[in-house]
């Protein structure tokens, strides 16, 4: 099967939801050792998304369910083995995709946006893989998740456009992993500060959401997510029409995040819903 006709299947798969094999199809594309359109690049962020995406639901749920069985030994013993057998079949996805950036799609990247792109896909899976970490192992995994993003970061502010969608979105994830991962809420906000871009935008997001949830940085992750909301709001009226969607959007997320973690860190300690991120 060529690169076309396999594109063409992970089109199909994704139109059937059948998201394991379209992260095949795309993983084979890649292994072509051709660097990808930006469709191409799309559609396989989107298998694996969906892909990891099921299990890391599942890992939460069967957590949740697993501290909450603590009267009865053999039910907790159940849950634990479970949810281990979850956190391998995720972490041999995130290694999966890892090996692609490595091997394939970062020395491939021709431009900045394609870079910014891949090396926020690394922050992500290594972010991933720090939620279900302990001990060194998540040590590792952090730090290899925030020299990805920062490396994005870096990219991102020199190369390109506040606005655009790839660094609002790096924005994002990278506000994220400083507000859940490394629990430093200021530095996830004063990541999601550039203003309207959707990629910076994004990553401001996903950045505080790291923050708050990763490194239980609540104060971090808000500077982080209000300064991306409030810079934005600033320079709206710079939006281009192909940004403004994207744009708005995430920024609705920041602000959602900003209402949830405010009143969490306000409140008398009740389980809050999980943030939003890219």
């Amino acid at each position: 099967m060529d690169k076309d006709e396999l594109v063409q299947r992970a089109k199909l798969a994704e139109q059937a939801e059948r998201y394991d094999d379209m992260a095949s199809a795309m993983k084979r594309v890649t292994e072509t050792g051709v660097e990808l359109s930006n469709e191409e690049r799309n559609l396989l962020s989107v298998a694996y998304k969906n892909v990891v995406g099921a299990r890391r639901s599942s890992w939460r749920v069967i957590s949740s369910i697993e501290q909450k069985t603590e009267g009865s030994e053999k039910k907790q013993q159940m849950a634990k083995e479970y949810r281990e057998k979850v956190e391998t079949e995720l972490r041999e996805i995130c290694y999966d995709v890892l090996g692609l950036l490595d091997n394939f799609l970062i020395p491939k990247a021709s431009n900045a946006e394609s870079k910014v792109f891949y090396l926020k896909m690394k922050g992500d899976y290594y972010r991933y893989l720090a939620e279900v970490a302990t001990g060194d192992q998540k040590n590792s995994v952090v730090e290899e998740s925030q020299k990805a993003y920062q490396e994005a970061f870096d990219i991102s502010k020199s190369k390109m456009q506040p606005t655009h969608p790839i660094r609002l979105g790096l924005a994002l994830n990278f506000s994220v992993f400083y507000f859940e991962i490394l629990n430093s809420p200021d530095k996830a906000c004063q990541l999601a500060k550039q203003p309207t871009h959707p990629i910076r935008l994004g990553l401001a997001l996903n950045f505080s959401v790291f923050y708050f949830e990763i490194l239980n940085a609540p104060d971090r992750a808000c500077h982080l997510a209000k300064q991306a909301f409030d810079d934005a709001i600033a320079e709206l009226d710079t939006l281009n029409e192909d940004s403004y969607k994207d744009s708005t959007l995430i920024m609705q997320l920041l602000r959602d995040n900003l209402t949830l973690w405010t009143s969490d860190t306000q409140g008398d300690g009740e389980e809050q819903p999980e943030a939003g991120d890219n």
